[in-house]
C-alpha cells in the first residue's frame, strides 16, 4: 500500500493462501496474512452478521433444521428447538425479516402517502391508522407529498420499490393525473383512497359528508342573521373542493340569498394565499359579512386579517373553518368549525386496507361517507357568545 488511503482498500481475491487487496486510489496490489500486523486495522475489520449457517455449523445440524427451529415448526425435537434458540441467544442472531418476507411474498408492510403535516388532520388519521396496523401486526411506512405531484410519484414509486403490501394516499391539490396510482391495480396491491379523493380510480375510498357539513355550516351563518356570504374554497380539480362549494351553493339556494361569482374563490390554499383571497374579500366596496373557508388555516387567516382592519368579529364578519384544528378553540373569539373523526378515518382506512390485503376476494363498498359535527363558537354567533355547542351532523 503507497498512498495509505485506507477506505480504498477491497478485498481482490487470494494469492497462494493469502489474502489479496487492491487500493483503489494508487491501484496496487498487495496481500496480507492473519499474522501480517502491518495492515491498516480498518482492512483487519470484519463485519459479520451471524446467519441460519453459523447457527447450523456450531451445532452440527441442517440448515433446515435450524430454519424450522425458529419459525416454530411443529416437526421439530423440543429438545433440538431450544438447542438452536440457545445458540441464536449465545451468537445473537438477528433474524433476516425482509429475505423472510420476501420468500412469503409479502413485507407485512403498509405504505401511507399524505400531502403535508402541517395541519394536524394527517398526524391525527395517521394515529388512527397505525393503532389498527400495529395490533394487526404490521409496519406504517409513512411519506409527505408536500403538495407536490411530481413528489406524490416519486413516493408512490419508492413504495412499490420497498414491496408495500398495501397503500393508503390522500392526494396532492396539483393531481390531476391519477397514472401513477393505476399502477397499484397493475400489480394487484391494495389501494385506499382517503379524504382527498378521486372518482377516475376504482379503489375504496373514505371521506367525511362533505356536502352536508358545508350546507350547514352556510346555513349556520343564515340563520345567525348573515346576508353576504362568501366562500374560500380549494382546488376544484379536489373532489372534496367540490363537494364543499356544492354544499355553500345549496344553502344559499334554499334560502334565497344571492350568490355573487366574485364572492367564491377556488384555489391552491397555502397560507399565503388564504393572506391575498382574505385580503380581496375584505377590501371589497361591498364586502361580505361571512366567510364559509374550506378549511381552519384559512379561516383564521381571515379572522386575523379582520383584526388588523378593525372588523368585529362575529358582529360585523362571521366565520366559519372546517377541522377543528386545536389553535381553533383558542383565537379570540374561538372559530366555528366542522369537526371531522380523523381518528376513524385512519382506523376504517386502515381496516379496509388490511382486509384487501388478507383477501383478493373481499368486496367493500365504493365509498365510506363519517360523520362530522358543527362546533359553534363565538366567530359566527352574533346573539349568543361564550357558550359551545355541537350539532351531529346525520
Amino acid at each position: 500500500m503507497k498512498c495509505e488511503q485506507v477506505d480504498s482498500i477491497m478485498k481482490a481475491g487470494y494469492v497462494r493462501g493469502k489474502q489479496r487487496y487492491l487500493c483503489k486510489t494508487c491501484n496496487y496490489y498487495f496481500t496480507h496474512s492473519e499474522k501480517d500486523l502491518s495492515l491498516p486495522s480498518a482492512v483487519k475489520r470484519k463485519r459479520h452478521q451471524t446467519t441460519i449457517i453459523d447457527i447450523a455449523k456450531s451445532l452440527g445440524v441442517s440448515n433446515s433444521t435450524v430454519s424450522r427451529a425458529l419459525h416454530g415448526h411443529a416437526d421439530i425435537n423440543p429438545e433440538t428447538r431450544q438447542a438452536v434458540l440457545d445458540k441464536a441467544l449465545q451468537l445473537d442472531y438477528q433474524p433476516n425479516q425482509l429475505a423472510y418476507n420476501l420468500v412469503k411474498s409479502k413485507t407485512n408492510t403498509i405504505g401511507m402517502i399524505v400531502p403535508e403535516f402541517h395541519n394536524p388532520f394527517f398526524p391525527n388519521v395517521i394515529i388512527g391508522a397505525h393503532e389498527v396496523l400495529t395490533k394487526a401486526g404490521y409496519n406504517l411506512t409513512i411519506m409527505q407529498s408536500n403538495e407536490s405531484y411530481q413528489v406524490e410519484i416519486s413516493n408512490t414509486k419508492a413504495m412499490l420499490a420497498n414491496r408495500i403490501d398495501g397503500l393508503l394516499i390522500s392526494l396532492t391539490q396539483e393531481t390531476n393525473n391519477f397514472e401513477h396510482l393505476g399502477v397499484f391495480e397493475k400489480r394487484g396491491i391494495p389501494l385506499v383512497l382517503f379524504n382527498r379523493v378521486c372518482e377516475q380510480i376504482n379503489v375504496p375510498k373514505v371521506v367525511v359528508n362533505d356536502f352536508e357539513a358545508s350546507f350547514l355550516a352556510v346555513e349556520h351563518l343564515i340563520m345567525n342573521g348573515y346576508e353576504r356570504i362568501a366562500h374560500l374554497g380549494g382546488p376544484l380539480n379536489l373532489l372534496v373542493s367540490q363537494e364543499r362549494l356544492r354544499g355553500y351553493r345549496a344553502a344559499m339556494e334554499k334560502h334565497g340569498k344571492i350568490i355573487e361569482d366574485h364572492m367564491i374563490i377556488q384555489g391552491m390554499l397555502t397560507q399565503q394565499k388564504a393572506r391575498i383571497y382574505g385580503q380581496y374579500l375584505l377590501d371589497l366596496a361591498n364586502r361580505p359579512d361571512a366567510i364559509f373557508a374550506v378549511n381552519d388555516s384559512a379561516a383564521i387567516e381571515i379572522m386575523l386579517i379582520a383584526k388588523e382592519k378593525g372588523i368585529s368579529i362575529p358582529d360585523e364578519l362571521g366565520v366559519v373553518g372546517f377541522s377543528d384544528n386545536p389553535e381553533s378553540a383558542y383565537i379570540g373569539p374561538g372559530l366555528t368549525t366542522i369537526r371531522q373523526p380523523t381518528h376513524e378515518i385512519g382506523r376504517t382506512t386502515a381496516d379496509w386496507i388490511l382486509q384487501l390485503v388478507d383477501d383478493e376476494d373481499v368486496i367493500l363498498p365504493d365509498k365510506k361517507i363519517l360523520k362530522t359535527e358543527l362546533i359553534v363558537r363565538g366567530s359566527s354567533r352574533r346573539c349568543v357568545r361564550g357558550n359551545t355547542k355541537k350539532v351531529r351532523i346525520q
